[in-house]
């Protein structure tokens, strides 16, 4: 059985990490785990489909196989070390203080199967936020494809990955995803929602999550918010000035394109020419970190979570003393 437990009135955390090791140790793993993945296949389904394939589609088991067979030893150092439960909980609790939090929602600790480090999903009009313990052993691990980050980091994932469920699904958002969400019966799609969304509200949409993470995780260096290292940070702050000029234009614009070519990782370098620069991976979390920063000091962090993308940009702009038509 899963292990749940409520936070106050409003969250849930649900911890498949059990349940997960139970098919490692089962006759049959690979049985065991299509169990596993049936019994909660509204959430795994959901995060198969935006973040790894099709869970129903014929490349969907060697991915299954790969994960199951994959070396352990490092989760279960991080298991015995650390009560990420109590982590998490104790996050839950500061995002619906700091959030002002208003439509229940969902955390789920789980092991995946080396896509996201973290994400957000919409199951059924409620929100979920997701982190994948694999990712978060401290070192990297070819075979679970995990990416080593240090276990410290979770909080701030939680909380950037539940302060887009608030955007998503407060009933005060004004949000243009919100709006995509609700005309989807309730359910988000990465790829859906990249395609009608704005740039300019994908973009905010990260910034505010970045700045949320670092009102509710407080103590790390701005890059770790933003989920680069030390080098790419300088990078993009060396860049800055020509990517604001570059990206006007584009703002308003919607297409899958952009949100691969400045959200994305792992896209080619030709995908991410932009006047003829290659501009780094996911530059658009310091853009859009950068673009929300006034609106977030003006408004605090609960009410800029919630507004539109608009509004947002009208505060920057002002902020930076553009004149605008």
């Amino acid at each position: 059985m899963r292990e749940a437990s409520q936070i106050g009135h409003a969250s849930m955390l649900i911890n498949l990490v059990p349940e997960f090791l139970a098919a490692l140790k089962a006759p049959d793993p690979l049985e065991a785990y299509r169990r596993y993945l049936e019994d909660h296949r509204p959430a795994l389904s959901a995060y198969w489909h935006n973040y790894i394939l099709d869970l129903d589609g014929p490349h969907a088991e060697p991915v299954m196989e790969r994960a199951l067979a994959a070396d352990r030893r490092d989760l279960h150092a991080l298991l015995q070390a650390h009560d990420l439960a109590t982590m998490a909980e104790d996050t839950i609790r500061r995002c619906e203080d700091t959030f002002e939090i208003d439509r229940q929602f969902d955390v789920y600790l789980m092991v995946g199967v080396g896509g996201a480090n973290a994400g957000e999903l919409v199951v059924g009009g409620r929100g979920i936020a997701f982190i994948c313990l694999e990712h978060f052993t401290g070192r990297p691990n070819h075979e679970s494809l995990g990416l080593g980050l240090q276990p410290e980091l979770i909080p701030l994932w939680i909380a950037h990955e539940v302060a887009h469920t608030v955007r998503y699904t407060s009933p005060r958002s004004e949000s243009e995803l919100a709006r995509i969400v609700e005309e989807m019966n309730g359910s988000y799609d990465y790829w859906e929602a990249g395609s009608r969304a704005t740039l300019g509200e994908l973009m905010v949409n990260e910034g505010l999550a970045v700045a949320a993470s670092r009102k509710v995780a407080l103590g790390f260096e701005l890059w770790d918010y933003l989920g680069y290292a030390r080098q790419q940070y300088r990078r993009l702050r060396q860049l800055e000035a020509f990517l604001v000029r570059a990206l006007e234009d584009d703002l308003g614009k919607r297409g899958l394109g952009y949100r691969l070519r400045y959200l994305s990782g792992g896209v080619p370098a030709a995908q991410r020419l932009v006047e003829g620069r290659v501009i780094p991976e996911r530059s658009g979390y310091y853009l859009g970190y950068r673009m929300v920063e006034a609106a977030v000091a003006e408004r605090g962090i609960a009410q800029a979570l919630r507004i539109n993308t608009d509004e947002c940009l009208r505060i920057d702009r002002q902020s930076r003393g553009v004149q605008t038509a």
